[in-house]
Order: C-alpha cells, then sequence, then structure tokens
C-alpha cells in the first residue's frame, strides 16, 4: 500500500501517515496530526491540531478537522480529537478538539456517516455507527450513542446526551437528554415515541421491542415522579434493552429528560 500526497498539498514533514493513506490536492495537514492506514482525503481538506484519524476513513473536500475549538474559554490547552476508523465525513464538516474544561478530548467512532457542514464541536463523545445529516450540530460536551441517528438541521445543546438508536427529527432543537432508542422531533424537541423503524430495521426481536414499548408506556404514562416510574418498571424485570433505558435514565438523574408532549 503506498501513500500518495499530491503535489499541491501542504503535508508537514512531521505528521505520521500510515500505509495507503492519499492525500488529495490543494490538502493541509499539520505536524501533530496522524492519518492510519488508507485514510484520505480527498482534496481541499485541511486537518490540523493533534489530531487523530483512524484507518480507512475518507475526509471530502473543504472539511475543518481539528482547528481550535469554538469556546471562548479555550486558551491553547494540548486537546486532542480522536477519530475511529471507517468514517465518512463529507463535504464542509467541521470537528474540533477538547477543551481542559471539558476532559481533553473529543472522540469519535467508528463507522460513522458525517454528512455536508455537520459539526461536532469540543468535548463531545460520538458512538460507533452514528448518523449526522446534513447541518447537524454537537455544541460542547454532548455524548451521542451507538446507531443513534441526527436529521438535517437538527441542534444539539451543550451537555446533552442523545442515547443509542435514538433518531432525532430533522430541524430539532434538543436540549434535554433524550433516552435510547427514543424517537424526537418538534422546534423544541419532544419525545413523540421510540425508533420503531429503527428497531426492526437492526433486527431488534419482536418481544424486545414490545417490552420496550410496555416500559415506555410506565415510564411516560404512569402516576407518580419519574424516579417512582422508573423503579416501577425496574421491579417488574425484563429485557436488557429496558435495562438500557433505566440505566439512561439513573446515570445522570438530575438532568432533563426529554418527554412526551403534554395532551
Amino acid at each position: 500500500m503506498t501513500t500518495t500526497i499530491h503535489p499541491t498539498a501542504v503535508v508537514d514533514p512531521a505528521a505520521r501517515l500510515g500505509a495507503g493513506v492519499r492525500i488529495g490536492p490543494f490538502c493541509v495537514v499539520g505536524p501533530d496530526v496522524e492519518l492510519g492506514d488508507g485514510v484520505v482525503l480527498k482534496s481541499h481538506v485541511v486537518v490540523e491540531g493533534r489530531t487523530r484519524v483512524g484507518a480507512g476513513t475518507e475526509i471530502y473536500p473543504f472539511a475543518s478537522i481539528g482547528h481550535a475549538p469554538q469556546d471562548l474559554k479555550y486558551r491553547g490547552e494540548p486537546s486532542e480529537l480522536v477519530i475511529g476508523c471507517n468514517n465518512r465525513i463529507r463535504e464542509h464538516v467541521t470537528m474540533n478538539p477538547g477543551t481542559e474544561g471539558g476532559g481533553m478530548v473529543t472522540r469519535v467512532g467508528d463507522n460513522c456517516l458525517f454528512m455536508m457542514s455537520a459539526h461536532v464541536a469540543h468535548d463531545c463523545t460520538v458512538g460507533n455507527n452514528v448518523i449526522l445529516a446534513n447541518n447537524a450540530t454537537l455544541a460542547g460536551h454532548v455524548e451521542v450513542g451507538d446507531f443513534a441517528i441526527l436529521g438535517g438541521l437538527s441542534a444539539v445543546q451543550q451537555f446533552v446526551r442523545i442515547g443509542a438508536h435514538a433518531m432525532i427529527g430533522g430541524m430539532s432543537g434538543v436540549d434535554t437528554d433524550v433516552i435510547p432508542y427514543g424517537l424526537v422531533k418538534g422546534e423544541r424537541a419532544f419525545l413523540a415515541g421510540l425508533n420503531l423503524v429503527g428497531l426492526q430495521r437492526r433486527g431488534f426481536a419482536r418481544e424486545e421491542i414490545q417490552a420496550l414499548r410496555a416500559a415506555f408506556d410506565r415510564l411516560f404514562a404512569g402516576d407518580g415522579t419519574l424516579s417512582d416510574r422508573v423503579d416501577e418498571v425496574a421491579g417488574a424485570g425484563g429485557s436488557a434493552v429496558v435495562a438500557e433505558v433505566l440505566g439512561f435514565i439513573r446515570a445522570r438523574a438530575n438532568r432533563p429528560l426529554c418527554q412526551p408532549r403534554p395532551e
């Protein structure tokens, strides 16, 4: 696997390039960058800062990866951006490294798709097989679970958690945590149900989906406080997917949770 660099690209001699890396026309790669085996920079891509890009990832024109965070508290600390393997990072995508106030690292998992103009801000953690559609944006310190999908023009407020397999509708503003397998939508997003289509497409058993639906009804339509309802659902037992939802809620009980819209 031969590494190729177009004559118009500017690659710092200190950058670490794996086998089979392809760097196209007019790309810029900084001195603290590491590109894994088979990484492709199509053209006009800028990768700067302390940035690691995993094997097989492809980055498309005019993406800006690893530049200083858009955080007024950032003071040049040596924070990092770590991107996993086999990601597709499309045109005009921006990803920033971490900050001292958020753990010093932004992490992106494997097999993700970031469509045109998506943004991953400082100190975010993005899981595996995540999709951010066109112009979807994550503010700082956001956590996104595996297989979550964020629709076009959606925006997630800082420190919000998006659970695994959740679906965020297009043009939604998300300012509260979204349970795993949840479906949310709306200008100020509300919980509209479960991501049933996603569950079916990914091969979840009918029994698991039924257990999730029953738990959802008890959690969000029952009497008492949410804490009481969580304990009630936990006490009734159930499948691993239900336990995942309960664990998500309990992990940060002080965080506001995205709820169904009042009737």
